[in-house]
């Protein structure tokens, strides 16, 4: 009876082990190279400003589009799951509307303060957030529909 007992419990385990690894995605950091469309910033619709990042991980850069501006620099790892871009360079012309200047400011607050890279689904379409402590910002993959 024992002997069956240990059996039953080892398979369980073994079944459970293998559900939550399923579950659980692996944060192959490769995947979030690429161009991506800012679509939310803190809970609002923002893809009127057509604010873009392109990630380079490999090379630890990043370039794009702030709404208003060019952007480019260096990243770096503050840990494992944080990075920041403290050195970023920035054309310098004058914002359309509002909405260009509001996402311009808050991306580059995220950008220099840290942030988190986590895959997310929002609305129904997958991307990324982007975290830093005062600031979320999803995106959508360019190129997919």
């Amino acid at each position: 009876m024992l002997y069956r007992l240990i059996i039953i419990l080892g398979t369980l385990v073994t079944l459970l082990t293998s559900y939550i690894s399923a579950e659980t995605k692996s944060t192959d950091s490769n995947k979030f190279n690429g161009n991506w469309h800012l679509r939310i910033m803190d809970g609002m619709e923002v893809r009127k400003a057509r604010a873009i990042l392109d990630f380079d991980i490999e090379k630890m850069k990043l370039s794009g589009f702030d709404g208003c501006n060019r952007i480019g620099g260096a990243l770096q790892k503050n840990s494992d799951t944080n990075m920041t871009a403290p050195t970023l360079m920035s054309t310098k012309m004058a914002c359309r509307e509002p909405i260009h200047n509001w996402v311009s400011q808050r991306l580059h607050e995220i950008l220099s303060e840290g942030f988190s890279i986590t895959e997310a689904k929002r609305n129904g379409v997958d991307g990324i957030i982007l975290k830093s402590p005062s600031h979320e910002l999803f995106f959508k993959k360019m190129g997919k529909e």
